[in-house]
C-alpha cells in the first residue's frame, strides 16, 4: 500500500512536543508533508536558539516514521520560524551513552565497489558520476551577495544558447534562489513512483529545494542533512541526457561544497566575485577549498564591474575594478569575463526571466554567452588533460 500524509500525521502524533508538551502535531511544529517514492520529507518548526537541542526531536520523527510500513526513507529537517507551542524553557538534556567505533570496512579487488555504468569517469577515488550526465560543473562564491546565482543561471542558459543540453541543480540549500529567478513554482512529479522529476524551463532542468519547501520558510541544516539532501536531489533525479550539469552552490566553504568536491566527479568550478577587497579575500578561500580537494578551477567571473550611467553613458566602478581579474592572473587562473552592475539584469532576474532569455541580443546576454563558452572550452579542456594522464592498460 502506498503511504499517505494522512498517516505519516497520525503516526507524528505519537512523537513527543518540546518539553513533553502535546504532541508535534497537535502543536502545530510540523510542516506540509511530501512523498515521493515511498520516501517522506516534512520540516519541524522551532525556534532559532533552540536548534541544536531540538536534534533529538527531529531524530525521533525521522525513526517513528522510518518504521512505518511502506516508507523506504525520511527526510526531517528542523525550521526556524517563531512560534509557541511551549519551546521556550530548556530541555533537559541527557547525555548519550558513547557508542564504540565501527570497524573499517574492508574490500577486495574483488568485492570494492564500483562506478555505476555509463557513469562519467571519475577525477578521485570514491567518486561516483551521474548516468547520462556528461559534466558537472560547480558556480560558487566565498561570501553571499556577489550575484552568484543570478550568473550560474545566466551561465546555464548561455551554455544552453550555445548549443548544450544544460541542467541545474540548486544546491543553496539554505536560500535557495532557482525558483524565483526563473518564476517557476509548484512539486515535481516523480517517474513510476521511484525518482523525481526536474522541472523545466526555458529548455533547462531544474531542481531545487525551493519546490519542495515553501519560500520563506528558513531552514536550519545540520551537516549529514545537507549531505543527504544533496544526494539526494543530485542522484535520485531524472536527469535524462545533459551535457553538462550547473550545481549553483550556497556561499562559502561550508558542508555543500565539501559534499560535492568530495563525492561527486566535478568536472571544474567558476568562482564568482565582485571586485572590492574584502569580496576577494573570500574568493580566494573558496579557490584554495576547490584546489584542496582536486577540483579543477574553470576560472573567475567578477560580477557588478562596472556601471555604465543609462542618461549619460558615463562609466562608474562603484565597487572598485578589476580585482577578480588580477587575482586570476595572479593564481593563475582563467579570468572568464565582467558582468556590468545594471537595472535590466536586476530586473529581468527578479522577474524569473534572466537576460540572456529575455533580451538575447542585448550586450548583457553576449556577455554570459561569452563567458558560458569559455567555460566550455575550460571543461573541454580539464577532460582532454584528464584522459590523457589516464593510466594506459597494455595486454600482451
Amino acid at each position: 500500500m502506498p503511504v499517505t500524509k494522512e498517516a505519516v500525521i497520525e503516526r507524528l502524533r505519537t512523537v513527543n512536543g518540546p518539553d513533553f508538551t502535546g504532541n508535534i502535531v497537535d502543536l502545530g511544529l510540523v510542516s506540509d508533508i511530501f512523498i515521493a517514492d515511498s520516501k517522506v520529507f516534512f520540516s519541524i518548526t522551532v525556534p532559532a536558539e533552540r536548534a541544536r537541542e531540538m536534534e533529538p526531536l527531529r531524530a525521533a520523527a525521522e525513526r517513528a516514521v522510518k518504521a512505518m510500513p511502506g516508507v523506504a526513507g525520511a527526510m526531517v529537517a528542523l525550521t526556524a520560524e517563531k512560534k509557541g507551542g511551549g519551546m521556550e524553557a530548556p530541555v533537559p538534556q541527557r547525555p548519550a551513552p558513547p557508542r564504540p567505533a565501527a570497524p573499517a570496512p574492508r574490500h577486495s579487488a574483488a568485492t570494492a565497489p564500483r562506478p555505476a555504468p555509463h557513469a562519467p569517469a571519475s577525477h578521485g577515488q570514491g567518486k561516483r558520476g551521474v548516468p547520462g550526465v556528461g559534466a558537472i560543473i560547480a558556480v560558487a562564491s566565498g561570501k553571499g551577495g556577489v550575484g552568484k546565482s543570478t550568473t550560474a543561471i545566466n551561465i546555464a542558459l548561455g551554455l544552453q544558447a550555445n548549443g548544450l543540453k544544460v541542467g541545474v541543480l540548486d544546491a543553496d540549500i539554505y536560500g535557495p534562489s532557482m525558483p524565483r529567478l526563473l518564476n517557476l513554482h509548484g512539486r515535481p512529479q516523480t517517474v513510476d513512483g521511484k525518482v523525481l522529476k526536474p522541472m523545466e524551463k526555458y529548455g533547462l532542468k531544474i531542481m531545487s529545494m525551493g519546490f519542495l519547501v515553501d519560500e520563506e520558510t528558513p531552514m536550519i541544516w545540520r551537516g549529514p542533512m545537507v549531505m543527504s539532501a544533496l544526494t539526494q536531489m543530485l542522484r535520485e533525479v531524472e536527469w535524462g541526457e545533459l551535457d553538462i550539469l550547473v550545481v549553483d552552490m550556497p556561499p562559502g566553504t561550508g558542508d555543500a561544497q565539501l559534499t560535492m568536491a568530495q563525492q561527486v566527479p566535478l568536472a571544474g568550478a567558476v568562482i564568482v566575485s565582485t571586485p572590492q577587497d574584502l569580496a576577494l579575500i573570500d574568493a580566494r578561500k573558496g579557490l584554495n577549498m576547490f584546489k584542496k580537494v582536486d577540483v579543477p578551477l574553470l576560472g573567475i567571473v567578477e560580477n557588478m564591474s562596472y556601471f555604465i550611467a543609462p542618461d549619460t553613458g558615463k562609466r562608474y566602478d562603484i565597487f572598485g575594478h578589476g580585482g577578480a581579474r588580477k587575482e586570476a592572473e595572479r593564481l593563475g587562473v582563467t579570468f572568464l569575463g565582467e558582468v556590468p552592475l545594471q537595472m535590466e539584469i536586476r530586473e529581468t532576474s527578479d522577474s524569473g526571466s534572466p537576460v540572456v532569455v529575455s533580451n538575447p541580443e542585448g550586450p548583457e546576454a553576449k556577455i554570459y554567452r561569452g563567458i558560458a563558452g569559455k567555460v566550455w572550452e575550460r571543461v573541454t579542456e580539464e577532460r582532454t588533460a584528464a584522459e590523457a594522464s589516464a593510466p594506459n592498460i597494455v595486454f600482451e
